[in-house]
């Protein structure tokens, strides 16, 4: 599996791209890879990827983001919430 990264501030990422990067992979003989962008993919470049026999994941710029949230990557914690609830049993009368 190969991978090749883009960070592409406001440009959304094309077909030209990914079609590229699956050339790329038949020159390794690779059959599946990721692509991943800070980006966005354009819908003609997602099209692409299923349509072709190579599976290559999109990960998008949103999806990074989570992923990095999920996994605790290259982020650090800045706030901890609490969110509390009334106990009723603490309130009842005992008998």
């Amino acid at each position: 599996m190969y991978v090749q990264a883009k960070r592409w501030n406001n440009n959304a990422v094309g077909r030209p791209e990914v079609q590229a990067f699956a050339g790329s992979l038949e020159g390794h003989r690779a059959r599946r890879g990721v692509f991943i962008t800070t980006s966005k993919f354009t819908q003609d470049a997602i099209a692409y990827t299923q349509r072709i026999e190579k599976r290559i994941v999109l990960i998008n710029g949103e999806e990074l983001a989570q992923l990095m949230i999920d996994d605790n990557i290259g982020v650090s914690e800045v706030a901890n919430y609490s969110v509390k609830k009334i106990d009723n049993d603490y309130f009842e009368e005992a008998d």
